[in-house]
């Protein structure tokens, strides 16, 4: 059984787009996402463009589709598929949830909000070696009411990102180290995402989201809102509006999978952390990214499994 694992915002690198295969269908997903736009996607991951949250959401849902649907051409199909924060916007339109250029407009508008609702000031930041109890009393010894502090994505055991006021962050930081975090490091995300900052962009997005049309996934999509497979369209509804403003459960996410049967985890571009959080977590299963493994080793792979089970 195979997933497909869409990364979020922080996994970007400069010129990401212009490394994804020089295939047509990588072209034409290129060039539909640049109609929706109205200007060329192609401009978007250059350094200086990716400094904003906007860019930065919205290459990596047209990273992923491209890539998915490269995929496809080799008849490598998942049987399941989940994304971390805006990632599952790209899942739903591999799930068949969300047409491709509706996912396209809903990114821009949850991106832009983001952005003006905090232009400056806050972000995110990573840390490893704590459990959720030790990081959640680091962090209240170091958030204010003016700086406030959030644990925002539970992406293993002890791999937890803090969100909030980027002044707390640094001092949070700081403490982390000095009480022998295995990590502790900000990431490149310059908005508060995934705590209840962002309660007012989820309200607009679900106002956008009610003049969309959304189909039930044609396969197991697995939100990290709730870290449930979504079965209908109201569940994908709730997904794509809310979890800008909740804390994501990636690793009950992907453990459902796993516990589902799913045992090849392929991530989509441009990032790698879900291929090693995978690895880690499920040593018996197999994961890779699209970014270092050839086309057509992962099509072997799938293959095998298929004619194995």
């Amino acid at each position: 059984m195979t997933t497909f694992l869409c990364p979020g915002q922080g996994a970007q690198t400069q010129g990401f787009l212009h490394e994804l295969p020089p295939l047509p269908v990588v072209a034409e997903t290129l060039d539909q996402a640049s109609r929706v736009l109205g200007e060329d996607v192609r401009l978007l991951d250059s350094a200086a463009r990716l400094e904003s949250t906007l860019a930065v959401q919205l290459t990596a849902l047209v990273a992923g589709v491209a890539m998915s649907r490269t995929l496809a051409t080799r008849d490598v199909l998942p049987d399941a598929v989940a994304g971390l924060s805006v990632g599952s916007f790209t899942a739903a339109v591999i799930a068949g949830a969300l047409d491709f250029d509706d996912a396209v407009a809903l990114v821009r508008l949850r991106a832009t909000l983001m952005e003006q609702a905090y232009p400056t000031g806050y972000g995110m930041a990573a840390f490893g070696g704590f459990n959720q109890r030790r990081l959640a009393q680091l962090a209240a010894s170091q958030a204010t009411e003016a700086e406030p502090l959030y644990l925002a994505n539970f992406n293993a055991p002890t791999e937890i990102v803090v969100t909030g006021a980027v002044a707390a962050l640094d001092r949070l930081v700081q403490a982390a180290r000095a009480a022998g975090a295995a990590r502790a490091q900000r990431l490149a995300v310059s908005v508060p995402s995934h705590c209840p900052l962002l309660a007012g962009v989820s309200a607009r997005l679900s106002e956008a989201l009610a003049g969309i049309p959304i189909r039930a996934p044609r396969l197991t999509y697995v939100g990290n809102r709730r870290a449930r497979v979504l079965r209908d369209a109201p569940a994908v509804v709730e997904e794509l509006a809310t979890n800008v403003c909740n804390p994501v459960l990636w690793h009950d996410s992907t453990t459902l999978l796993y516990e589902l049967g799913e045992t090849l985890f392929i991530e989509m571009p441009p990032g790698t952390t879900l291929t090693g959080l995978a690895s880690t977590a499920f040593p018996d299963a197999q994961a890779r990214c699209t970014t270092r493994t050839p086309l057509d080793t992962l099509a072997y792979l799938v293959r095998h499994r298929q004619t194995a089970g």
